[in-house]
């Protein structure tokens, strides 16, 4: 669970709260928090429903939601998500493992239509977890959907060893950039936003 992860063994005491303080200000100060829920409102339908896995407090998920889509986020941390739920409460916010992820509605597994890891989700994940987290989140959004992952390049998570974890989950590894507003993708960059899928017929 939460106590495991990289989240709380390699940020230290009191980084949720902090990190929780400075998007309600960045927001309170009209700073734009919504690039990443732009790029993925892009490459859906609109009203697609949408996982957002590693949550945190909820910023992108509630962007998605504001453009129309239907969100569920999960995070590990309870701090963050009481956080989303009462600064996003009209969007549906879980505290879960994302490796133990296992979402159901009336008996039957959720699927969603994309799914988006974004702030670093991969880099912060458990210790040889980052395989199971893929494969989780890849089983619940349906064929040919997008998965859209981003995460810093100097964290310590190598974008070889992502994409060797994507593939071993499944996963088709489809695009890459350096940023969220889509700049070319390039060797030496020091953010990538991968665009993985799950085969159309799987």
């Amino acid at each position: 669970m939460a106590r495991h992860t990289r989240w709380v063994t390699e940020t230290g005491t009191g980084h949720s709260q902090r990190l929780v303080a400075t998007f309600r200000r960045m927001a309170a100060e009209g700073r734009d928090l919504a690039g990443e829920a732009r790029l993925l409102d892009a490459m859906i339908p609109p009203g697609s429903s949408v996982l957002d896995a590693g949550c945190g407090s909820g910023r992108v998920g509630a962007a998605l939601a504001e453009r129309g889509h239907t969100v569920c986020g999960v995070d590990a941390d309870e701090f963050l998500i009481e956080a989303a739920r009462e600064d996003f409460p009209h969007v549906e916010w879980l505290v879960g493992d994302l490796s133990e992820l296992d979402l159901t509605a009336g008996g039957q597994r959720r699927i969603f239509d994309a799914a988006i890891l974004a702030g670093n989700v991969m880099p912060y994940l458990a210790p040889d977890t980052e395989v199971q987290v893929l494969r989780r989140v890849g089983a619940h959004v349906r064929p040919d959907g997008p998965i859209l992952v981003g995460f810093g390049t100097t964290r310590g998570y190598a974008v070889a060893d992502f994409d060797a974890h994507a593939i071993a989950a499944g996963l088709i590894v489809e695009q890459r950039f350096a940023t969220w507003d889509l700049r070319p993708w390039r060797a030496d960059a020091d953010f990538a936003v991968t665009v993985l899928r799950r085969p159309a017929g799987d």
